[in-house]
């Protein structure tokens, strides 16, 4: 499952990614909107995590022209605006889910499973393919 993780904060850039990573997610990484909209672009991402308060383009112009463009990843967003009027002006603008800093990292996962969940229409936790059984929420065939 590939992720593009949008985020300004080199610290808090590199302690998701690696967190990402250990829960076996391949990670793209960039720190700006501009950025955001040209790996949206140009690579098919199960989920992106994006921030909102980002230098060169904020998360919500990028969101809104990444929809325009009709990448259909889904997208959590990363902020410190806690109002309701910010969060649902996040999900308006084409968010999936949003999700207020600072956060616990196992609720970031939890989240970036479910959606890579629906990004695969996966409905049940286990497929099974003959004698192959595949759990999908551990990341183990058996």
């Amino acid at each position: 499952m590939r992720v593009l993780l949008v985020e300004d904060s080199v610290r808090l850039r590199g302690s998701i990614s690696q967190g990402l990573r250990e829960a076996g997610y391949a990670v793209d990484v960039v720190g700006d909107g501009r950025g955001a909209v040209i790996s949206g672009q140009t690579t098919d991402y199960d989920v992106i995590v994006l921030d909102v308060m980002l230098p060169v383009k904020d998360g919500l112009t990028a969101l809104r022209e990444l929809r325009a463009k009709g990448v259909r990843s889904c997208v959590l967003l990363l902020t410190a605006r806690d109002t309701i009027e910010d969060r649902v002006l996040g999900l308006r603008s084409g968010a999936d889910d949003y999700l207020v800093k600072p956060f616990a990292f196992a609720e970031l996962l939890a989240r970036v499973e479910a959606l890579a969940r629906r990004a695969h229409g996966v409905r049940g936790a286990t497929i099974r393919v003959g004698p192959l059984e595949i759990d999908t929420a551990a990341r183990v065939a058996r």
